[in-house]
């Protein structure tokens, strides 16, 4: 095909894939949601039992189960005040407008929240613009409910989506995303260009957007692994993604403010030793390799081993001389390099003390560096002129 290329062919198909089991729990839903309400239930047309648990389905897909349980009753809520107040008071413009103000009145007195409140609105108006006779009050209300319900037993028993294909699939972009940021600052570093390294910096802060998802991606999965038996064997797997990604935001932040360093160093014509765009290359490969031994679901021993070389180089970088904003750069390189170790599984004080140590700093105490500067004695007063 013209002007397509084929990472977008492959994005394409990438989202068909994804898309499929949502399709196939939207059909089984539906049908099932039928079933029950007509075949054996007697409904002659329960026509808002599929409907909600299609609404159901469609809407729950990365979100919190508070949300999910909001919508199933915003849904059977609007619907049953629908048919009540259509039986009370009619149809018509202002009667839509009552049952509107109705709805959301209960919804937000109930405390929930924005999907509570538009769904009760809209199968408000749904029941009141488009069924032409409401027959006992509450059989839509109860089509809803099985409906609902029905979507939530398919999305978390019957047919629910694999936790660690969604975790993976949303963690990929976001630390190809931050390994591409790293791996572009590096060479802008190399050859002193502050114009790459902004756009290092832009990169990043657009990834912002792909850790959360990561991060929504991680919540919706604990929740799945949680109330999905078929799926409680994901739980340790699950375990690395979901103590890891905080600290890869921290990493995130903090490379951010070595990389406004690292221009700023540019700006000011700071010496650059060539271990610095180095070391951040090596944070970035480290990051690489992080991602691809979470896939493999494999301990990232690879990751730690090239991120602790990061931090060597980093350390190097003070022995070949560095100004003020190339000290900030190290310093932060430093702590970009425990935060990846803390992701890999490493606990705070042996990541510390693992950095310490690539460093080259075992064994001393910390700020040691610092206070044998401000140790040193001061130059003799000259003498005072008795006259």
């Amino acid at each position: 095909m013209i002007g397509v290329t084929r990472d977008q062919v492959d994005a394409v198909a990438a989202r068909a894939r994804a898309g499929l089991i949502l399709a196939v729990q939207a059909g089984l839903a539906a049908g099932l949601a039928w079933y029950v309400a007509h075949d054996l239930s007697g409904r002659p047309m329960p026509f808002f039992a599929p409907v909600a648990a299609v609404i159901t389905l469609g809407s729950s897909v990365g979100q919190r189960t508070r949300r999910v349980v909001e919508l199933v009753f915003g849904v059977a809520v609007g619907i049953g005040l629908g048919d009540v107040l259509v039986v009370l008071i009619g149809r018509g413009p202002v009667q839509i407008g009552v049952m509107v103000v109705v709805a959301v009145l209960v919804a937000t007195t109930l405390g929930g929240g924005a999907s509570l409140i538009v769904q009760s609105a809209s199968s408000a108006v749904l029941v009141a613009t488009l069924t032409t006779t409401t027959g006992q009050p509450w059989t839509r209300f109860l089509d809803a409910l099985v409906g609902g319900g029905i979507g939530l037993a398919v999305m978390t028993v019957l047919l629910p989506l694999n936790p660690l294909t969604m975790v993976r699939r949303a963690a990929d972009p976001a630390l190809r995303a931050f390994t591409a940021g790293l791996h572009e600052a590096s060479l802008g570093l190399a050859e002193g260009d502050p114009d790459v390294i902004q756009a290092a910096l832009t990169r990043l802060r657009e990834a912002e957007g792909t850790f959360t998802a990561f991060g929504t991606a991680i919540e919706a999965a604990r929740e799945n692994v949680a109330f999905a038996p078929a799926r409680w064997r994901n739980r340790g797997a699950l375990g690395q993604y979901v103590s890891g990604a905080p600290q890869l935001t921290y990493a995130l932040r903090n490379v951010r403010v070595m990389l406004r360093r690292a221009q700023t160093a540019l700006n000011d014509r700071e010496r650059v030793p060539e271990v610095l765009p180095a070391s951040i290359r090596h944070l970035g490969d480290a990051v690489d390799l992080l991602r691809q031994e979470w896939a493999r679901g494999v301990e990232p021993v690879a990751a730690r081993e090239r991120a602790l070389r990061a931090a060597a180089e980093s350390g190097r970088a003070y022995e070949a001389g560095v100004a003020y904003s190339g000290g900030v750069v190290v310093a932060q390189i430093r702590t970009s390099v425990a935060d990846l170790l803390r992701a890999t599984g490493v606990e705070y004080a042996e990541a510390t003390r693992q950095v310490r140590t690539a460093v080259g700093w075992h064994g001393r105490p910390h700020g040691a560096r610092h206070r044998t500067a401000r140790s040193r004695p001061a130059p003799p007063l000259p003498p005072v002129d008795p006259a």
